[in-house]
């Protein structure tokens, strides 16, 4: 374990969040102070799981290997076609557009973050490298959450149906998890 590992390990776990933070910024359109708070639950979401991955050690890791891909296909699947029936179905309003509740971010957030739980039993050989790591990992991740929402409110201003384009990005983010850890593709 070499800090080159940490910080790419953290890069790709930070994908996820940061296409949903995209889909935020997306609807949303405009900045908004909660994007920092998103980007905290995600950033500690992500410094959460491994630990807890890393104490259940083997007993869990069944679990997860066989269930977390359905789990996020279910949650994202579920969170996009909300998304795409709102787009049809009601008013175009930023804040149901955009929802900040802290429900729906933690909602995001396990969705997001629970294929990271497995991520913990890399370090059952390297103890002292978990917290490190986690730290590191969980910030990582934070920056790329509050990039993507910026990144979606610029791309946001574009005359499109973005809660359309959003669900069907959360959809497909289900689908890429699901068949990655299904499928093993």
């Amino acid at each position: 374990m070499d800090w080159i590992n940490v910080i790419v390990m953290g890069v790709g776990l930070a994908m996820d969040c940061c296409a949903v933070s995209t889909v935020q910024g997306l609807t949303h359109k405009q900045w908004h102070p909660r994007a920092l708070l998103m980007a905290a639950i995600f950033g500690c979401f992500h410094m959460g799981m491994p630990i807890i991955g890393y104490y259940a050690g083997t007993l869990f890791v069944n679990f997860m290997q066989t269930y977390a891909p359905w789990i996020a296909l279910a949650l994202l699947g579920f969170l996009g076609v909300k998304m795409i029936w709102e787009s049809y179905h009601e008013e175009k309003d930023a804040k149901k557009c955009a929802n900040w509740h802290v429900s729906n971010l933690l909602f995001l957030a396990i969705a997001t973050s629970i294929d990271v739980l497995a991520t913990g039993l890399l370090f059952v050989p390297y103890p002292d490298w978990l917290y490190p790591s986690v730290v590191t990992i969980g910030g990582i991740t934070a920056l790329f959450s509050l990039g993507g929402y910026l990144l979606g409110v610029y791309v946001g201003k574009l005359k499109l149906n973005m809660e359309l384009i959003g669900g069907l990005v959360l959809i497909g983010l289900g689908i890429k998890i699901w068949a990655e850890g299904f499928l093993g593709i």
